[in-house]
């Protein structure tokens, strides 16, 4: 009996994992085609990839996207995870009256979508261009600045800093170290597992990215890979394998960091401290 619900169990499991996986055995396939191939919905790997890849390099500016982009999701990442763990440390550690108060109100900004601010956020930046316009419209800088930090961010930090054994930061006190200095030796080299699932999600967030760059971004040469992906999809007679292409090198680097730090996602995400 029990043989039988295990073959059941990984009959199931196996049947899930195809499905969920499908779309992207049909991406891979569909790239080595033709448009008409791809419409049409053949499943069998074509000999298309290398002229695929030449009309993507030679219609569009992919190199300037992926650079754009690239650089926008580590600027991102890099300033999520250091503010967000500075708030999250800092909410968790110290007391004051009105902490929990301040911290109800950024949950609650949680549930603000982001397309009501997006236009004040536009007019901030219209109005910031003629003062600062290395930041205003049309910057990478405008695209990052308002998701380099969210309520998200700062409630996962201090969830995860209530595992954190407070008894270091006495020790460190103790030992002469300053605030910083615990924070930067002592706390940062313990939540490593912490920054890691949180360095995952805030990359794939800026990577995939869309509406705001779609709005703040008006210059072909600061698009990102969304915005290409999507103006390769807008014309009248789009080209479905050079489309296919264009995905899969956009997946790449948002695959290759997960599988890289995924051992340190699961941990994290579980809330566990590692030394």
């Amino acid at each position: 009996m029990k043989q039988i619900k295990r073959v059941f169990t990984y009959l199931f499991l196996s049947v899930a994992a195809l499905v969920s996986i499908f779309p992207f055995i049909w991406m891979l396939i569909s790239m080595t085609n033709k448009s008409v191939d791809v419409t049409s919905g053949r499943l069998i790997p074509g000999t298309h990839f290398i002229e695929n890849l030449n009309k993507l390099l030679d219609q569009t500016q992919i190199g300037i996207a992926l650079w754009n982009s690239f650089l926008i999701a580590v600027i991102t990442t890099v300033l999520t995870l250091l503010i967000g763990s500075l708030a999250g440390y800092g909410f968790e550690i110290y007391r004051s009256k009105g902490k929990d108060i301040l911290f109800n109100i950024l949950i609650l900004s949680m549930m603000i979508p982001f397309a009501a601010i997006m236009i004040p956020l536009y007019r901030l930046f219209g109005q910031i261009s003629a003062d600062a316009p290395l930041i205003g419209l049309d910057t990478l800088a405008a695209a990052f600045l308002p998701t380099i930090i969210t309520a998200f961010f700062i409630f996962f930090f201090r969830q995860n800093t209530k595992m954190f054994a407070k008894e270091l930061v006495e020790a460190g006190r103790i030992d002469g170290l300053g605030e910083w200095g615990i924070f930067f030796r002592i706390y940062m080299p313990t939540m490593k597992t912490t920054y890691a699932a949180a360095a995952i999600i805030a990359f794939m967030n800026s990577w995939n990215n869309y509406l705001w760059p779609l709005v703040v971004l008006q210059s072909p040469e600061k698009q990102t890979i969304p915005l290409l992906i999507s103006n390769l999809g807008a014309g009248y007679t789009p080209d479905y394998g050079v489309i296919m292409t264009a995905i899969v090198i956009a997946t790449l680097p948002t695959a290759l960091v997960f599988f890289l730090m995924q051992r340190h996602f699961v941990a994290g995400m579980m809330g566990s401290v590692k030394g």
